[in-house]
């Protein structure tokens, strides 16, 4: 797959799991990745995997500065940041009355103001290029409510509003933001759950994979007419439960 030679992707918990996923997919349809991320060893190992057109650069996505380093680092080196995939999230979960402040805060910050960062550090440069593609990863949790994920749900719901509010935005000048709402898939935040538990019409819960042709399509030109939409990849979780 060629769809992105040329082009300059960043992908935040790129380290790991379903970014991991993602920046291959990226990388093998032609684009230059950054992989992005706390966890240096494992980001690095896949910088190294990949080989060419490819680099690990740590950051701390609720960190204005280390977005501002990133971004900039980027442009200096490539030129140009064409897509922006906001992946880093975290969960956490409690009843109600037990869903603490920490809690709340933690969940906010990484997944919401960290998207939030993002979006805010690439405008510029997207804006004077005349072109860009924001994706934002949220969730099926961003669709419908879910019990004891309060700060994870409050997060994700809102992820999708931001991204419809920088798409209106930053429409005229050529950039899109859109946003994937995975539903069960599984990795090392998802271990908990018991896939036997799950209604999916599909049948199974999803890998990483699954989201990989939807993030190329999203960054690419394919998609050059669609901006402010909702990508469900659920295997049909959200449409309804099936007959058994």
């Amino acid at each position: 797959m060629t769809g992105l030679s040329g082009r300059v992707a960043i992908v935040t918990g790129g380290s790991r799991g379903i970014g991991a996923s993602l920046a291959r997919a990226l990388h093998a349809s032609g684009a230059t990745v950054i992989i992005a991320d706390v966890l240096v060893e494992p980001g690095e190992a896949l910088a190294a995997e990949l080989g060419e057109r490819a680099r690990f650069t740590e950051l701390d996505v609720t960190d204005e500065d280390s977005w501002a380093r990133t971004v900039a680092d980027a442009v200096e080196a490539f030129g140009a940041v064409d897509a922006m995939v906001n992946n880093a999230g975290i969960a956490n979960a409690a009843p109600l009355e037990h869903f603490s402040l920490e809690k709340w805060n933690a969940v906010i910050g990484v997944n919401l103001t960290g998207t939030f960062l993002g979006c805010r550090a690439v405008a510029p440069f997207m804006k004077a290029a005349g072109r860009g593609s924001i994706v934002n990863i949220s969730s099926v949790e961003g669709l419908r409510g879910s019990v004891r994920l309060h700060g994870y749900t409050a997060s994700k719901f809102a992820v999708r509003g931001l991204t419809k509010s920088i798409a209106v935005e930053l429409g005229p000048f050529g950039v899109r933001a859109n946003s994937i709402h995975p539903g069960i898939i599984g990795t090392d935040m998802t271990t908990r759950i018991d896939p036997e538990s799950l209604v999916v019409p599909l049948g199974r819960p999803g890998v990483p994979g699954d989201l990989a042709g939807a993030a190329v399509f999203l960054a690419g030109d394919e998609s050059a007419y669609i901006t402010g939409a909702e990508l469900v990849v659920d295997g049909g979780m959200t449409a309804g439960i099936p007959h058994r």
